[in-house]
């Protein structure tokens, strides 16, 4: 079974879940934090460990670039750490570097704090619930990062700088699936974890994490503020597709032409993590 084809197989099934008001009805239980929770917890037992050799071969993944280990359970195994040097990144500090292996789609902030994902009307503040750092991100950019099932999924710190506390919001789970935004606002109804990066060169950087359905667990490794350093793991998630969102100001990055042309074409774009995707404007 190919790649693509798992991909069509979930792909299918997620529009039919989410494209049905009978089948929508069903998306309050899953999209809940205890069917989250239920299924975290049958992914740490031993017994998921049965699923690791078919997801691999399934899903083509070269575990030549993994560091060896013996997995006590599928998310030990979904956690998987990468070899050093698998994810090179430029040391230019101009370079605008990918925090995770993902899908990516950037979309323009207008006067108003408001962005659009196909055909879903988004706030700043809503996303962020703060009207004043909705404010300073007027005119800029939102990155969406989306990360599938077969992606790495831990990720990284874009740049360096100052960070704040994280804050915290609860929410839902809605799978991030682009389907599922043709039927839910999932960016400002999912729960999420965000902090502040203040940058010399880019500015107040915003790092959000979103989880996704059964993604109950965002792991960050610093909660309380600190200095942090551009390349350094920030966390990651347990299974599941999943999001991180990066919002920069108009005077911050510039996405590259070919990132900005397939988003204004619902287009998303394969980046690997320490890939750049934008330079200091």
């Amino acid at each position: 079974m190919t790649d693509n084809h798992c991909r069509t197989i979930q792909d299918k099934f997620l529009a039919f879940l989410y494209g049905h008001a009978c089948t929508r009805m069903l998306l309050k239980p899953l999209t809940s934090k205890t069917f989250s929770n239920i299924g975290g917890r049958l992914l740490d037992s031993h017994a998921s460990t049965m699923l690791i050799k078919p997801f691999i071969k399934a899903n083509h993944i070269d575990m030549d670039e993994y560091e060896p280990a013996l997995y006590s359970s599928y998310n030990d195994f979904f956690k998987r750490k990468i070899i050093n040097g698998a994810r090179p990144y430029k040391e230019d500090d101009n370079a605008f570097i990918s925090p995770c292996d993902s899908r990516l789609s950037v979309y323009k902030i207008d006067n108003d704090s408001i962005f659009s994902i196909k055909n879903t009307q988004y706030t700043v503040k809503s996303l962020l619930r703060s009207r004043k750092l909705a404010e300073y991100y007027k005119d800029g950019y939102i990155w969406i990062f989306r990360l599938s099932v077969d992606d790495y999924h831990r990720y990284i710190y874009p740049v360096s700088g100052m960070k704040s506390v994280n804050r915290r919001i609860n929410g839902v789970f809605h799978t991030v699936n682009p389907i599922a935004n043709d039927y839910y606002p999932i960016y400002k109804e999912n729960t999420r974890e965000y902090c502040n990066i203040k940058n010399k060169c880019f500015g107040n950087v915003i790092m959000m994490e979103v989880g996704a359905m059964l993604v109950g667990k965002i792991e960050n490794n610093d909660y309380n503020a600190c200095r942090v350093f551009r390349g350094d793991e920030k966390g990651d998630f347990a299974f599941g597709g999943s999001t991180i969102v990066l919002i920069t100001n108009k005077t911050a990055a510039c996405p590259l032409d070919s990132i900005l042309d397939n988003s204004l074409n619902n287009i998303e774009t394969r980046v690997k993590q320490g890939e750049t995707v934008g330079y200091k404007i």
